[in-house]
């Protein structure tokens, strides 16, 4: 295990640590400027998931670690894996090698990962369970993630944005309460529709310690960080306001607090209409959008508001082709007039050809507005 320098244990980070460019009157990053809603003659570009398996070199470092888990808590092999999709394609931002699943595991719940199905926990199954989890050593049990923050930090190029990112609590509580990945939602829904005080107990938990654990990124380094609410769209409208849109409202707000300038992006994955009410209420710099949202939608109904982030089907880049240049250039087009981040509408799969990856950096970097 890595040595901590100097870690504070369960205390947000001082304030006072990080410099964000936008404060500090520094030219800021591509990335930065189009957050803090500059349009930019090109909108940056980094890919959720791009370092992964679908990079050969990612591969060979993954076979270096017994487990996943311990694959993120290796920060010399966190900040390679980290690193290798910027030097291959010179993306314009480097997002921190990690899991959501690293909150619940700090948290005292039981994590691990199985072969072909992803994140397997000891599910908590009522507010009654919530005796499990402390908050008591979250920081320490975290701290490699911090010394992979610095790690990273000191080897990108000054053109490059750090970002760093939590799962937003609905989402991870889905994880904690169904045992793992679900379809349905059956059991973290029946526990919130039919005791919403003991489930809203499990989110507030879950508020204070990702609000924690971002601010700590920020201290190590982070420059932006990324909320993703990948089972958003789980929910009922009602249940979106009160489960994803309220909570992560409120850890934003409690980090705009201490780190006002820095950027902010809500993934409320599959949110539907309610997209709107998200960019206008939540507080977030930046919204990313999904691939089933119409890109003149999101510039008609975001865009005035905040900075989009989205939205090309990952599979364009299995496919390739045609089909990718298209569905690019429209994009581009569609919201290239306006604050924009150039992503994916979800994370890439590990089917996905690196040379079509290549060529579509090549082509949004190429572009201007």
């Amino acid at each position: 295990m890595f040595e901590l320098k100097g870690t504070e244990v369960n205390q947000s980070p001082p304030i006072s640590d990080p410099v964000s460019p936008i404060e500090s009157g520094t030219e800021p990053k591509l990335l930065l400027r189009a957050l803090r809603g500059e349009v930019c003659a090109r909108p940056p570009i980094w890919l959720m998931r791009q370092a992964g398996r679908y990079l050969p070199e990612y591969r060979a470092t993954r076979k270096k670690a017994p487990s996943f888990l311990d694959f993120c808590y290796t920060p010399e092999l966190a900040v390679q894996v980290t690193l290798q999709p910027i030097r291959r394609f010179g993306f314009d931002a480097a997002i921190l090698f990690s899991d959501i699943m690293v909150v619940p595991h700090a948290l005292g719940q039981k994590v691990w990962f199985e072969e072909g199905r992803g994140p397997r926990l000891d599910p908590v199954g009522s507010s009654g369970e919530l005796g499990r989890l402390s908050m008591d050593s979250l920081n320490e049990n975290l701290a490699p993630v911090y010394e992979t923050v610095r790690g990273i930090r000191s080897e990108l190029g000054p053109e490059t944005a750090l970002i760093g990112f939590a799962g937003a609590p609905w989402t991870v509580a889905s994880y904690m309460v169904e045992g793992g990945g679900t379809r349905e939602f059956a059991k973290v829904k029946t526990w919130a529709y039919g005791d919403p005080e003991g489930f809203q107990k499990l989110i507030d938990l879950l508020v204070d310690a990702t609000t924690l654990y971002l601010e700590s990124q920020i201290a190590a380094g982070v420059e932006v960080l990324q909320l993703f609410d990948s089972w958003a769209g789980a929910l009922t409208a009602k249940g979106m306001r009160q489960w994803c849109l309220d909570p992560n409202a409120e850890i934003i707000r409690r980090i705009k607090v201490n780190y006002p300038g820095i950027p902010i992006i809500l993934f409320p994955r599959g949110a539907g209409l309610m997209y709107r009410d998200i960019a206008a209420e939540s507080g977030a710099d930046a919204v990313a959008v999904d691939s089933t949202v119409p890109p003149a939608w999101v510039r008609d109904e975001l865009q005035s508001r905040v900075a989009v982030q989205g939205n090309l089907d990952p599979i364009l880049l299995v496919a390739g082709g045609e089909a990718l240049r298209q569905s690019a250039t429209e994009i581009l087009e569609t919201l290239g007039g306006g604050p924009f981040v150039f992503n994916l509408g979800s994370g890439i799969v590990p089917e996905a050809d690196p040379e079509h990856v290549g060529e579509l950096v090549e082509l949004v970097q190429g572009w201007s507005a």
